[in-house]
C-alpha cells in the first residue's frame, strides 16, 4: 500500500464515521486534528471513528466533532476533500467561541507550519548575534534575516489567500486588496517636503494631509496586519456577490475586480483599517497591561491550563492576540509563558515510558514525548498517554503552572511566531531574563517527571490484566472453578504473543459483532503465529489460517485486518493447506513493521467458527499473554 492510498483509506473510515460527506456543514484542520462541523452530530459514530488506525481520539467540543491524527493531519485531510467532503466552509453553528475557533483556525492553519520555521529561523539567528555580535552586521546574516523576517512582514498576503477561501472570496482579488494594504508601508508615492518621494504611512506620519475624495485618512500600519486583512476580506466577499449579481454576464469577469478593488481599498484605509488597529492594539495593550500588573499569577493560570485548553480545542482563540502582540511590540508575552507546559507535558510522558509496564504503552509514549519536547506538538502526548492515566496529566498541569509563574516573573517574551518547544526556546532570548525562562522550563519538567514518577498512576497493565504475561493466580482459580462446574473438555491456546483484547473491541464489524463465532484477538508484540489447537489446516493462506481438529471444532486464526491486500507481503507460511499441525506448531512468521507501514492493524483473531459438539466458547486469557498460554475454553 503507498502511503498516500494509507492516508485515503484512513479518510475513508472516518467520512463514514461521521456519517459522509453529506453530514459535513464544515471542514477545516489545524496542526493536528481535523475539525467538523457536522449537519446531524446523531449520525457520527464517535467510537467507529476513535477505532480507525491513524486515529488518536475523538474530541467534542466548541460544537465541533474533532479528529486528532497528528502531524499528518495534512495528508488525511487532503484524501477527505478528495473523496467528497468540502473543505474550508464557513459554518454558522455553535456558539460564538465555537465559530470564533472554526474561523481562526481555517484562516491560520494552512500556513501554521511556514510560520513555525521562520520563527525557528529568527531564534537561531538570534542565538548566533549573542554568541558573535559581529556577525550581526554581516550581509550573510541579513541575507537570512530577509528570508525569516518576511513572511512576518507581509503576512497580510498569506491571511488574504486563507482568508479568501474561507469567505469564498476571489483570491486573487484579496491578493490585490492586501497587497495594497502593505504597498501602502513600502512603495513610495506621495511627493515629500524636499522633492524625494514617500510611502502613504510615511506622508501621513509626516504631517501630510492625506485624503481620499476630500475624506481625511488616518494612515496605520499594514506590515504584519491581522485583523485589518481579514474584515477586509470579509467585506471584499460581500462587495464582490453584490456586484456579480447586479453585473451583465458579458463583463462580470473584469467588472467584478475592478469594482470590488476600487471600493475595498479605500475603505479599508478609511473605516475597515483604523477601526480594526484601534480593537486590536486594545487587545494587546491589555494583555500587557494584565501582565505588567501580575507577570507571574499571569503566567501561573495560563501555564496551568494551557494544556487544558489544548484539550478541548480553544487555544486557538489565543492565536490573533498573539500575533496581534507581534504585530503591536515585535513580542509576545503570552507566547513565552507556553514553554513550562508544554515541557511539562512532554516529562510527564517520558516518565509514563519509563515507569510503565505495559509494552503498548510504551511504544506510544517515547514518540509522543519526543515530539511534545522538541517540537511542541503535544495532542499525541495527551490523548495517547497522560489523558488516558489521568494523573500524569495533571501532575503536568501543576508543573506547568508553576514553570510558566516563573517564566513570567522575568519579563520573558518571544520574538516571532513558533511553537512553544525545546527547540524554539531561543526565541525568548533577546526579552525578559532569559535565565529565569530556562529556570521556568527546568522547575516545569521537574516537578511533572517527579510526581509522575514518586506519586505514579494506575498502568494499563494493572487495569487490563497482569503485566508479565502470566495468568493471575486468583482469576485463574476461579475460572477453573467455573470450568469444573461447566464441564469444559477443550482448551484452545493463544496464537501469538501479545496483549488480549475481547473480541466485540476488534476494529471490524464482521469479527466483533460475533457473526463468525465466539472467541478473543491479540495485539501481537512478536511475529511468530503459533497454531492453537492440534488438527488439519482445512485453508491455508499467508493471512489466515483454518483448523479443523480432531474432535470437529473448526478455529480460525486470522492476522490483521484487511491484510489480504498485501498478497503474502510481510508473511512467510511455515505450513500449508492439508498438512496435520499440532498445538503449539508454527503457522507463520510475519513482519509486523512491514503490515504496520502498510497502513494494516495487525491485531490477531482467534474465533472458533464450528463449536463442533461443544455448546459455549469461554474466553480464559486476559492481559499479556504468551504463545501455548490457555485462551479459550470449550464448554460441554
Amino acid at each position: 500500500m503507498t502511503t498516500t492510498s494509507k492516508y485515503a483509506s484512513i479518510a475513508e473510515e472516518v467520512l463514514k464515521g461521521v456519517g459522509g460527506k453529506d453530514n459535513i456543514r464544515s471542514l477545516t484542520h489545524c496542526a493536528t486534528r481535523l475539525r467538523f462541523v457536522l449537519v446531524d452530530p446523531a449520525k457520527a459514530d464517535k467510537a467507529a471513528v476513535e477505532s480507525t488506525r491513524g486515529v488518536i481520539t475523538v474530541v467534542e467540543a466548541g460544537g465541533q466533532f474533532q479528529v486528532v491524527i497528528g502531524n499528518t493531519v495534512d495528508r488525511v485531510y487532503e484524501e477527505v476533500v478528495a473523496q467528497g467532503a468540502e473543505g474550508g466552509g464557513a459554518s454558522s453553528a455553535g456558539s460564538l467561541l465555537a465559530r470564533t475557533i472554526d474561523l481562526v483556525t481555517s484562516i491560520f492553519t494552512p500556513f501554521l507550519w511556514v510560520l513555525a520555521g521562520v520563527g525557528l529561523l529568527k531564534a537561531f539567528l538570534a542565538v548566533a548575534v549573542k554568541i558573535s555580535p559581529d556577525f550581526g552586521a554581516t550581509s550573510t546574516y541579513a541575507i537570512w534575516f530577509t528570508a525569516a523576517d518576511a513572511t512576518f512582514q507581509f503576512l497580510p498576503i498569506l491571511l488574504a489567500v486563507t482568508a479568501a477561501k474561507r469567505f469564498k472570496a476571489n483570491q486573487f482579488t484579496a491578493i490585490a486588496v492586501a497587497g495594497s494594504l502593505v504597498y501602502s508601508a513600502t512603495i513610495a508615492v506621495m511627493p515629500g517636503p524636499d522633492g524625494t518621494s514617500l510611502t502613504l504611512q510615511a506622508f501621513d506620519q509626516g504631517g501630510g494631509k492625506l485624503t481620499f475624495l476630500g475624506i481625511p485618512v488616518v494612515m496605520v500600519s499594514y506590515l504584519s496586519a491581522v485583523i485589518p486583512t481579514i474584515l477586509a476580506v470579509y467585506f471584499q466577499s460581500h462587495v464582490e456577490r453584490l456586484v456579480e449579481r447586479v453585473t451583465p454576464d458579458a463583463v462580470r469577469n473584469f467588472v467584478t475586480p475592478l469594482v470590488t478593488i476600487a471600493v475595498v481599498v479605500p475603505v479599508t484605509f478609511l473605516a475597515i483599517g483604523p477601526a480594526s488597529t484601534w480593537i486590536g492594539d486594545g487587545l494587546a495593550s491589555g494583555v500587557d497591561r494584565l501582565w505588567g500588573l501580575a507577570p507571574w499569577a499571569a503566567g501561573g493560570v495560563l501555564g496551568g491550563l494551557w494544556q487544558v485548553f489544548v484539550l478541548f480545542g480553544v487555544h486557538w482563540a489565543f492565536v490573533p492576540i498573539m500575533a496581534q502582540q507581534l504585530a503591536t511590540s515585535g513580542h509576545s508575552e503570552l507566547t513565552a509563558a507556553l514553554f513550562a507546559p508544554v515541557l511539562a507535558q512532554a516529562a510527564a510522558t517520558f516518565a509514563v515510558f519509563l515507569r510503565t509496564r505495559d509494552r503498548d504503552l510504551k511504544v506510544v509514549a517515547g514518540p509522543a514525548a519526543v515530539s511534545a519536547f522538541l517540537a511542541g506538538i503535544t495532542e499525541p502526548a495527551i490523548y495517547g498517554v497522560t489523558l488516558r492515566l489521568k494523573r500524569p496529566f495533571v501532575f503536568a498541569c501543576i508543573g506547568g503552572a508553576v514553570g510558566g509563574a516563573v517564566a513570567a516573573a522575568g519579563g520573558s517574551a518571544v520574538e516571532g511566531f513558533v511553537l512553544p518547544g525545546a527547540i524554539t526556546l531561543t526565541a525568548a532570548l533577546g526579552i525578559g531574563n532569559f535565565a529565569l525562562q530556562l529556570i521556568g522550563c527546568a522547575i516545569a519538567m521537574a516537578v511533572a517527571f517527579a510526581l509522575t514518577m514518586v506519586l505514579g498512576f494506575k498502568d494499563l497493565s494493572a487495569a487490563d490484566g497482569p503485566a508479565t504475561g502470566a495468568p493471575d493466580a486468583a482469576a485463574e482459580d476461579v475460572a477453573a472453578e467455573d470450568v469444573v462446574a461447566e464441564d469444559v473438555v477443550a482448551t484452545l491456546q493463544v496464537p501469538v504473543a501479545g496483549k488480549v483484547v475481547p473480541l466485540d473491541e476488534v476494529p471490524d464489524q464482521v469479527f466483533a459483532s460475533g457473526a463468525m463465532g465466539s472467541g478473543l484477538a491479540v495485539v501481537p508484540s512478536e511475529g511468530k503465529v503459533y497454531a492453537p489447537v492440534s488438527g488439519t489446516l482445512v485453508s491455508a493462506m499467508p493471512h489466515a489460517f483454518g483448523i479443523r481438529s480432531d474432535a470437529g471444532v473448526e478455529v480460525l486464526v486470522h492476522i490483521g485486518l484487511n491484510t489480504v491486500e498485501l498478497q503474502g507481503r510481510g508473511f512467510t507460511p511455515a505450513v500449508t493447506q492439508g498438512q496435520r499441525v499440532n498445538a503449539g506448531d508454527l503457522l507463520t512468521d510475519v513482519d509486523l513493521q512491514v503490515v504496520e507501514e502498510a497502513g494494516y492493524n495487525p491485531i490477531t483473531v482467534l474465533i472458533v467458527t464450528d463449536p463442533g459438539s461443544h455448546t459455549a466458547v469461554v474466553p480464559t486469557a486476559s492481559g499479556d499473554v504468551q504463545p501455548r498460554h490457555a485462551a479459550l475454553d470449550l464448554i460441554g
